[in-house]
């Protein structure tokens, strides 16, 4: 965690091999998410072309070009379409009981069957900020640099890309190997943030 900081200059030549990026997602996707419904999609970018391609829509940031790969976190709108199948497969793992699987389908529909889009789309955006920093830790574990981007485009870029309209960009990531030192940066001290009990 403290070896982890924002690196945006990458050596271009680098290429992370596809099976070593599905372990980085595989390890981020142990990220807690709202009633477990794991609403993140990955969309990785490792093609120099489309990722010259999305550069104009990401402020022409250099790492977007240079970095081995750019790892779009998408939301998923309908996300609870698959709740039946998450807890099916839970009871099958020995995890929990059907009967309890049947009382959690009847909560999470009872929370999200009402919920219009732009309500979903701020509960995946607080999911997708978990999953994106386990992703980014996972990263660094396997000895790799990351940058997070919010600076982007998201309409042009599910333009660009054909996103389906329930599948909603959240957060880039860019990763690769660093060649050069991120910038260090100065954190609030514990005491200047923390309360107990009150403000």
């Amino acid at each position: 965690m403290r070896e982890r900081h924002s690196v945006r200059a990458y050596d271009p030549s680098i290429r992370i091999p596809r099976e070593e990026l599905k372990e980085i997602i595989e390890l981020a996707t142990t990220a807690p998410s709202s009633s477990n419904l794991q609403p993140w999609r990955f969309l990785i970018i490792d093609d120099k072309e489309i990722q010259k391609q999305i550069h104009p829509i990401t402020n022409n940031q250099q790492h977007v070009l240079e970095a081995s790969a750019i790892i779009a976190v998408l939301g998923d709108l309908e996300s609870l379409k698959r709740a039946d199948d998450i807890y099916n497969r839970t009871v099958e793992a020995g995890y929990m009981p059907p009967e309890v699987k049947e009382g959690m389908m009847t909560r999470i529909q009872e929370l999200y069957g009402g919920l219009a889009p732009e309500q979903m789309h701020q509960i995946n955006l607080f999911d997708a900020g978990l999953v994106s920093m386990q992703l980014m830790l996972a990263a660094k574990a396997k000895g790799y640099d990351t940058v997070p981007m919010g600076g982007y485009n998201a309409e042009k870029f599910a333009e660009a890309l054909q996103l389906p309209e329930t599948l909603v960009p959240t957060i880039l990531i860019a990763i690769g190997k660093g060649t050069k030192p991120a910038r260090q940066s100065i954190r609030f001290h514990v005491d200047e943030i923390t309360y107990w009990n009150g403000l």
